[in-house]
């Protein structure tokens, strides 16, 4: 048997991402994980992942482009620049969760497989969702092993507020995906 500890924050949001940073730092060492992924919008959250997790890889997803309106990447190229300059990898791909399945909701009214994964999902916190979306899309990109555990860490709105110990899966292996330990998420 293994205990750990796991929080649960007031209220979800951007106040949490410092401590979600270090709570997650703290179990990735003890466990030995040198992967971190994590979801940025903007690419502020992005930013404060590269600077606290300065000796792992780290992988910031971004929104895919387009997903606000036509072509439009809401990753600021400020943010872009320091999160490479720091060591940091940057994924832009489509969502897991929401590729074409979104199309055909969007045209037909009616929503598909993907979108109920991700409503799913939701019962345990938008972060829960965004964190295990990330895996998927990170470890289709090549970025994390499916193999081996990560840190993924996703957020409500803005900045980071669930962190999860993830075995990634490929999109098409989606069962295969498993949620080892859910280090904090908002209550």
């Amino acid at each position: 048997m293994t205990e750990i500890q796991s929080v649960l924050f007031a209220k979800p949001g951007s106040e949490n991402t410092e401590e979600t940073f270090r709570i997650a730092k703290k179990r990735a060492g003890e466990l030995g994980i040198r992967t971190v992924v994590v979801a940025s919008t903007s690419g502020e959250t992005g930013v404060k992942a590269v600077q606290a997790f300065s000796d792992y890889k780290v992988v910031i997803v971004t929104h895919t482009t387009g997903l606000q309106a036509p072509d439009v990447q809401e990753l600021t190229p400020l943010d872009r620049a320091e999160i490479l300059e720091k060591g940091g990898v940057i994924l832009t791909a489509t969502h897991a969760f929401g590729g074409v399945g979104r199309a055909v909701r969007r045209r037909f009214n009616t929503y598909q497989v993907d979108e109920i994964i991700a409503q799913t999902l939701r019962i345990f916190g938008q972060g829960t969702k965004v964190a295990c979306e990330i895996a998927l899309m990170a470890a289709d990109a090549g970025l994390a092993r499916t193999d081996q555990e990560i840190i993924s860490i996703g957020g409500t709105g803005k900045g980071a507020d669930t962190a999860l110990v993830v075995k990634p899966a490929h999109t098409h292996d989606f069962f295969e995906l498993s949620v080892k330990e859910v280090l904090c998420k908002p209550r």
